[in-house]
């Protein structure tokens, strides 16, 4: 679990004090920043009083994070610095997972395609903040940083990716396009109908699915929501359908999504948005409730993002989701590989 958090309108200027306590000596820290706000200096860089040669690297979330983007971030922080005080990731869900990486292989040798998998992280990762400026992924709190590999698209799951404190400030995402705050948004609600219908629920994670649950449907079906309440409402949900998730799994949609993602670049949230509306199938009631919610906030999904994919991306495309065993028992039970097959996922991806 992340040891520390603070939560609150304008938390983000405690940073300076927050940080002071971890700095060790003259080492800095390094600041990865989404690059959407590479022109807003007001918003990031006056706040954050950098000292002893402390860096930002802004970083392009045009695509998912990948462990060669990782790779490339350390030995450029390597070559540079013989250790880091810590790593700061200030952005949405992909900007906070390239920090949890980063900050992994800053300790640990190899490449972070390594590390791919449940539990191969051996040494303990540098001291690393998130400060989420997007809610919904649950990436904040988190025990696993999703990254597009050589071979798929897998987190590095350990005790040792959480971050060892977490920023929520609520003034951090009021100018989230709205398109965006809907998928990502909805990544935290189809994270609480993955969790609440899988086979590895347990109360622990029930008692944060069902908080998150009732959380997303305030924001996203009461169209009167003050948008100041709505957007810390959706950093509590974002949190809550996090932690649901670290202590149970996730399920079909995100396991397709992967395949998505892996062959077609398609972002996490929305990707997630257009397999989880075709998947009546498996979670009748979420999909339902899903597009209510649509409705109400006038989104009109993308159509036809595989018309034009081959035999040989869709074999690809179900090797990948596929291959995630975890997400599919906890969706289907342990005998999953006996009700879904590459066949049945490949008749899903043609519909999108």
């Amino acid at each position: 679990m992340v040891p520390r958090v603070v939560f609150g309108n304008g938390s983000f200027n405690q940073i300076d004090s927050i940080l002071a306590t971890e700095r060790k000596g003259l080492s800095p820290f390094v600041f990865l920043v989404d690059d959407v706000f590479k022109d807003n200096t007001a918003f990031i860089e006056d706040r954050l009083a950098l000292k002893n040669g402390d860096k930002i690297i802004y970083v392009s979330t045009k695509e998912e994070p990948k462990t060669s983007q990782v790779d490339t971030l350390v030995q450029e922080i390597k070559d540079k610095y013989i250790l880091p005080s810590g790593i700061i990731g200030i952005g949405g869900g992909s900007v906070l997972d390239l920090a949890k990486a980063v900050s992994i292989m800053l300790s640990n040798p190899g490449s972070a395609a390594d590390y791919q998998g449940w539990d191969l992280v051996k040494n303990k990762a540098v001291y690393h903040v998130g400060v989420p400026t997007i809610s919904g992924t649950g990436a904040e709190v988190s025990r696993t940083t999703v990254l597009t590999g050589p071979d798929r698209k897998l987190g590095i799951n350990s005790d040792y990716t959480p971050f060892d404190q977490v920023i929520l400030d609520p003034e951090l995402i009021k100018n989230v396009p709205n398109d965006q705050w809907f998928y990502t948004g909805m990544d935290c609600y189809i994270h609480c109908v993955e969790s609440l219908n899988g086979t590895y629920l347990n109360a622990f994670s029930q008692s944060y699915g069902e908080k998150a649950l009732d959380l997303c449907k305030e924001i996203f079906l009461d169209g009167s929501l003050d948008k100041n309440d709505a957007d810390a409402k959706l950093m509590m949900a974002s949190w809550h359908g996090g932690m649901s998730i670290a202590y149970s799994q996730v399920g079909v949609a995100h396991a397709m999504s992967y395949g998505l993602a892996y062959v077609l670049g398609t972002k996490h949230g929305i990707g997630n948005c257009i397999v989880f509306d075709k998947l009546e199938a498996y979670y009748p009631e979420g999909v339902a409730l899903f597009k209510e919610m649509k409705k109400v906030h006038n989104i009109t999904l993308p159509m036809g993002i595989c018309a034009d994919v081959t035999e040989e991306q869709l074999d690809t495309m179900t090797s990948v989701a596929l291959s995630l065993d975890p997400l599919w028992e906890n969706a289907l039970g342990a005998d999953w590989k006996d009700k879904v097959n590459a066949d049945v996922l490949k008749a899903i991806y043609r519909k999108l």
